[in-house]
């Protein structure tokens, strides 16, 4: 959905909550447990209230890793060695992890790991892979907590800082809210720890420049964001038409107040409709890698009602691709009729072409997903 302003929160389904270091660690002091516990309570309560078809599906990203581990390891500062830097995280991610599950377990919601690198969603197949586990497990009702592997990571290859993870798995699982829970009450007009007059900015458009200059470059110690990360998160979201609130995780039930768009926080709201922005991504940005040759009926249809495209309505398979993978589909005059990313690679799709969804385990031993390709990941030219 498209959230126009507060009143809409409260019809949102889909959240991605991330919170920072400062506020999981209490500024370097070790995992602050009392703080988990009452964050845990917010996300089981939205969780658990009204009917199945409405209830707010979670993922968790969370900092806080790399922290607990220096805490535990004895270290004040944070390391400057890649190394040192993995060390601390592997440390960590075992506290934190076992935090979060031993509070979810109390609402009767069960957690699952997810550890990511931007590797994993610059490779379309991973990309893929990644998008299926996840809204999977939500749909389940489970709780993913999503982190940077950073026990893998190089410089090459690393988010730099969790708003910038947080955006793109809210961009992988269409979330309807991003919600950044940090140290501060929002993005105000300056910094309001050199101004005491700054004004804290309750709404904006994420796209706005004039934010630029109000989000500066500050940033913690435990941390690798500041605001203007934060900021560029909230753009990054956007490009799925995901809303963005920046607010402070110390404020008393702020994720229920959020729910009831009471005025907390910073309200960054994209410009454009999720399916328009997703399908502007898929028209701009991938390279075409195969093709399918639809038989008439599945090309009046996906011209018709952009419906998913099923392997039953392909005649032909050409080029060499893997899943997920552009591939463009043509009907029987080579006409381009859409284009989009494949649930299965060209061999896959050459055996199970021309036959219905139910017979794909037969074929193959296996069911990647019903659809050769899927509405949400189908642009119609």
């Amino acid at each position: 959905m498209t959230i126009k302003n507060r009143h809409d929160l409260c019809n949102t389904r889909r959240w991605v909550v991330k919170i920072g270091s400062a506020l999981l660690t209490n500024d370097g002091n070790g995992l602050d447990y009392d703080a988990i516990v009452l964050w845990v309570k917010q996300m089981a309560d939205l969780m658990h209230q009204g009917a199945d078809h409405s209830r707010i599906e979670i993922v968790l990203v969370s900092s806080g890793a790399v922290a607990e581990g220096m805490k535990r390891m004895g270290w004040n500062k944070r390391p400057d060695s890649l190394y040192k830097l993995q060390a601390a995280a592997a440390v960590g991610q075992m506290g934190l992890v076992q935090a979060y599950e031993s509070q979810f377990q109390k609402h009767a919601i069960h957690t699952a790991q997810i550890l990511l690198t931007h590797d994993d969603l610059s490779n379309r197949t991973r990309y893929l892979n990644a998008r299926s586990v996840l809204l999977k497990l939500i749909t389940l009702g489970i709780v993913p907590v999503v982190n940077e592997n950073d026990t893998v990571v190089t410089d090459e290859i690393c988010f730099g800082d969790n708003d910038t993870l947080a955006a793109l798995v809210a961009n992988l699982i269409d979330a309807d809210l991003l919600v950044i829970l940090t140290d501060q009450q929002g993005l105000f007009d300056s910094d309001p720890r050199q101004n005491t007059s700054a004004k804290l900015l309750h709404e904006a458009n994420a796209l706005d420049t004039a934010l630029d200059s109000m989000a500066g470059d500050s940033k913690g110690n435990l941390g690798r964001g500041g605001m203007a990360t934060k900021l560029r998160a909230a753009r990054l979201a956007a490009r799925s038409g995901a809303a963005t609130i920046i607010a402070s995780g110390r404020e008393q039930a702020v994720l229920n107040k959020i729910y009831q768009g009471d005025a907390v926080g910073t309200l960054l709201m994209a410009n454009q409709e999720p399916l328009v922005a997703r399908k502007q991504w898929l028209a701009g940005h991938l390279v075409m890698k195969g093709e399918l040759i639809l038989d008439q009926g599945a090309a009046d249809v996906l011209k018709r009602k952009g419906s998913s495209l099923l392997a039953v309505g392909v005649k032909q398979v050409k080029g060499r691709f893997a899943r997920g993978d552009m591939v463009v589909c043509l009907d029987e005059q080579q006409q381009e009729i859409a284009r989009g990313l494949s649930n299965y690679n060209s061999d896959e799709a050459n055996k199970i072409m021309g036959h219905a969804s139910s017979e794909i385990f037969t074929i193959l031993g296996y069911v990647d997903e019903p659809e050769l390709i899927h509405r949400d990941n189908l642009l119609v030219v």
